[in-house]
């Protein structure tokens, strides 16, 4: 018999998005040992969405469990999460989601206990454990997908605020005259800096007549999206270039703001949109060093030769940050895993 104390650890991670959901086995050193990827068919409903996720939990749990101590599983999901319950009040890429008790389906289903968190703080433990935050203890993350999220670490620990609601950075305020949002506010950071906005744009763009070029791929293209338009501004094209010159400027302006407030040494730009880093970092910066008497301060010959400057950086660890963040709250907060109920195979795609 296996002696489980010498036995290396595993748990397993769930990236769960609005298009397709991941399920990963990932041992404590990092290192993944499998993934498994499956559409997120919301049209079946969020049950059948479930089932599919517990059976690749349960293949997973199944397949290394012999050879490895299996820790527990943490589940990343895109919305406002009760923290405590583990309900999800708002998801607005979850369709028919809200107010759906999404832990105690996944616990009911599995037999044993698992952890629920808000992607976007799924990322900024995945970056803070073995990505570009790794040498600090605290951080700022700013997520750029279809909307803009956020996260905050503290001496090594996810803040979740009074409610479970700290890291909305996608909702603050930019220009208080700007285009509505969904949350109700005006001219929001989501407005301006997530591929959402950046669609947006550039759609505004061609009712003017200013971008031919975006106007012909956006009418050729079923999949045109801020990628297409990063390519175009890679290329030359002005008005590409402009529209991510405004991304730049948004979070200049909203990070100029937390960093002034919070004096953090690190804040870590991912998802998606980041690819376009290099179309969009030049204008952040140039906001950050007109705005941020702070960030002035730690970017001064001085500061640098004690090593103090603010650390803006994009996030090293891409598409996988959340998956591994979210694998990684089991084994930081001691959630046993080793009762799962036996359960078929699901009929799901492994990731390449």
């Amino acid at each position: 018999m296996n002696d489980e104390r010498m036995m290396p650890s595993f748990a397993i991670g769930v990236d769960l998005g609005g298009t397709n959901m991941r399920i990963a086995a990932v041992e404590e050193t990092g290192r993944q040992l499998e993934t498994i990827c499956a559409d997120t068919d919301l049209k079946r409903g969020r049950d059948s969405v479930i089932h599919e996720m517990c059976d690749a939990i349960q293949t997973l749990a199944d397949k290394f469990s012999p050879t490895h101590r299996l820790l527990g599983t943490g589940v990343g999901i895109p919305g406002i999460i009760e923290m405590e319950s583990g309900m999800v009040r708002a998801a607005a890429n979850l369709p028919g989601w809200n107010d759906y008790p999404v832990k105690a389906e996944i616990q009911r289903r599995l037999g044993t206990p698992v952890i629920l968190e808000n992607d976007a703080n799924c990322a900024a433990l995945g970056e803070k454990w073995i990505g570009a935050g790794s040498d600090v203890d605290n951080l700022c993350m700013v997520t750029l997908g279809t909307g803009v999220g956020g996260a905050f670490i503290f001496h090594g620990k996810l803040w979740h605020g009074m409610i479970g609601m700290a890291g909305e950075i996608g909702h603050m305020t930019v220009a208080p005259d700007g285009p509505p949002c969904a949350c109700g506010n005006r001219g929001c950071l989501e407005q301006y800096a997530s591929a959402s906005a950046v669609k947006r744009m550039v759609a505004e763009a061609i009712a003017d007549g200013k971008a031919p070029e975006l106007a012909r791929a956006m009418s050729i293209d079923s999949e045109f999206g801020a990628k297409i338009v990063f390519q175009y501004a890679l290329q030359g094209d002005v008005t590409a270039q402009h529209i991510f010159e405004t991304v730049g400027w948004a979070l200049g302006v909203v990070l100029s703001g937390l960093i002034d407030a919070l004096n953090l040494p690190m804040y870590v730009i991912g998802g998606g949109v980041s690819s376009a880093w290099e179309a969009f970092s030049p204008a952040l910066f140039v906001e950050l060093k007109r705005r941020s008497i702070v960030f002035r301060a730690g970017n001064s010959p001085q500061s640098h030769l004690l090593q103090k400057n603010t650390v803006v950086t994009r996030a090293l660890l891409g598409s996988e940050a959340g998956l591994l963040g979210a694998a990684r709250l089991p084994m930081l907060f001691g959630n046993s895993g080793s009762a799962l109920n036996q359960a078929q195979t699901p009929q799901l795609t492994h990731c390449h």
